[in-house]
């Protein structure tokens, strides 16, 4: 039995051993896309969009993702590394790569605040003119920060509550409404509020999942073979994002309404609110733990300094419910656009730096045979971080188009120019900590 994998070999290699079918792991891939975020996704599109323009926008959005987690999942199942981990010979370094868990973080935080302002909406709705929709936000958030602090054995607790339930709402929601319409009106139906263009659609569907694919590696590094990659990511992600999502689509045309609130309460009712409370939940303590992870990460790689994990989980937590009570779900559309430019460029790095540039490729090379890591890993890439900031900027100013594309494309161009000029270089060097899979 290999001992590394007590802890899922977070700092080594998945050894050949330990590789997975990859039908179980496109069943995990499925269970991250089918979410409540991406039946809100669908809804969002399916307001603003006809049936037809919404098929497009997820076609395009999809095709952009399972590019990303195919050409990156391949590097990770090769190398058999977390993200993490294989961010620093991929162009980011130590630092850069607990730079890239900083951004993720704080994503989360912002999901956070969105999942939190669903619920207040719930509540608001479960109990009409009781408490404001912003004090409700706050309260949900620290009742969620609450769980977090406690720790994973009230996660757990909750989840096998809630995740079971979710499943039901979807289940039922879709056949409730869907019954008292016509499929074909809903399919020919023009969008029921102001429109919104297929690129600007597909950008949107991109940043729903982009942070998903950027740390596909998590998941890919237990897989077989490249080919296992491209099967369960085809798999699991066109399933999930057609399936919920358009079920998201066609629900908005038949409540008229891209509120989750609405739509539940058109078709199961007050059960249908709770049921959406208790999903949000489940959602929610795992953004706010994964949140406050990557900033104890953060600190303790850039600055040597140890956070405690409690005392950041609640910080993160009340930042999360201001968050929801200024009404970030209001800019819901924004932010998925926001990082659907933002983080495309990580992944056009780890590739440019992986198969292009190679600057630190031999020394993956060297150490994967035995099962071990790299000795040594650079610091910090400057180059990659002015990379990273330039294609975001770019893409968020471009304004035709597919912009997490344009964002990702110019990552790749830019890094590999640097490398060919060469100026990708490491500052300082970092000691590998853990070298080698034990095996006994």
């Amino acid at each position: 039995m290999a001992t590394q994998s007590l802890d899922d070999y977070a700092l080594s290699r998945v050894p050949q051993d330990a590789r997975k079918h990859w039908f179980g792991i496109a069943v995990q891939r499925f269970g991250q896309v089918s979410a409540l975020s991406q039946f809100l996704l669908g809804a969002t599109i399916g307001y603003s969009m006809t049936f037809g323009e919404a098929v497009l926008a997820f076609l395009f959005g999809s095709i952009i993702l399972e590019v990303i987690m195919c050409i990156v999942g391949i590097i990770g199942q090769r190398e058999g590394l977390s993200t993490s981990l294989l961010a620093r010979w991929t162009g980011f370094g130590e630092v850069g790569s607990s730079l890239v868990g900083l951004a993720i973080g704080i994503s989360l935080i912002g999901w956070f605040g969105i999942q939190s302002g669903i619920s207040a909406e719930s509540l608001e709705a479960l109990m009409p003119g009781v408490l404001p929709v912003w004090v409700w936000s706050l309260l949900f958030g620290f009742a969620v920060t609450a769980i977090v602090a406690v720790g994973f054995v009230g996660m757990q607790w909750l989840a096998n509550i809630t995740v079971p339930l979710f499943l039901i709402l979807v289940g039922w929601s879709i056949t409730s409404e869907l019954s008292r319409h016509s499929l074909a009106d809903l399919i020919s139906s023009p969008a029921p509020g102001p429109t919104m263009s297929i690129w600007a659609g597909t950008g949107i569907v991109a940043g729903g999942l982009i942070v998903g694919a950027i740390i596909t590696s998590d998941m890919t590094r237990y897989n077989r073979s490249g080919a296992d990659v491209v099967k369960q990511t085809v798999v699991g992600v066109s399933l999930g994002e057609f399936v919920i999502g358009l079920a998201g689509v066609l629900l908005a045309h038949a409540a008229q309404s891209a509120s989750i609130v609405a739509i539940v309460t058109s078709s199961i009712g007050l059960a249908g609110l709770v049921i959406v409370i208790t999903g949000t939940l489940k959602i929610n303590d795992w953004n706010l733990y994964s949140s406050t992870l990557g900033l104890v990460n953060f600190a303790s790689t850039a600055f040597g300094k140890n956070l405690h994990r409690v005392t950041t989980t609640i910080v993160l937590g009340v930042v999360g419910s201001i968050l929801a009570a200024a009404g970030i779900l209001g800019q819901f559309t924004g932010f998925l656009t926001l990082l659907s430019v933002v983080f495309p460029p990580i992944a056009g790095i780890m590739v440019a730096e992986y198969f292009l540039v190679k600057k630190w490729r031999p020394e993956l090379d060297a150490s994967r045979e035995s099962g071990n890591l790299p000795d040594a890993a650079p610091r910090w890439v400057p180059a990659a971080l002015i990379v990273w900031a330039i294609s975001a900027v770019v893409g968020h100013l471009v304004t035709w188009g597919i912009p997490s594309l344009w964002s990702l494309l110019l990552s790749i161009v830019l890094y590999t120019v640097a490398g060919r000029l060469g100026l990708v270089t490491g500052v300082g060097t970092s000691r590998t900590t853990a070298t080698a899979v034990t095996t006994a």
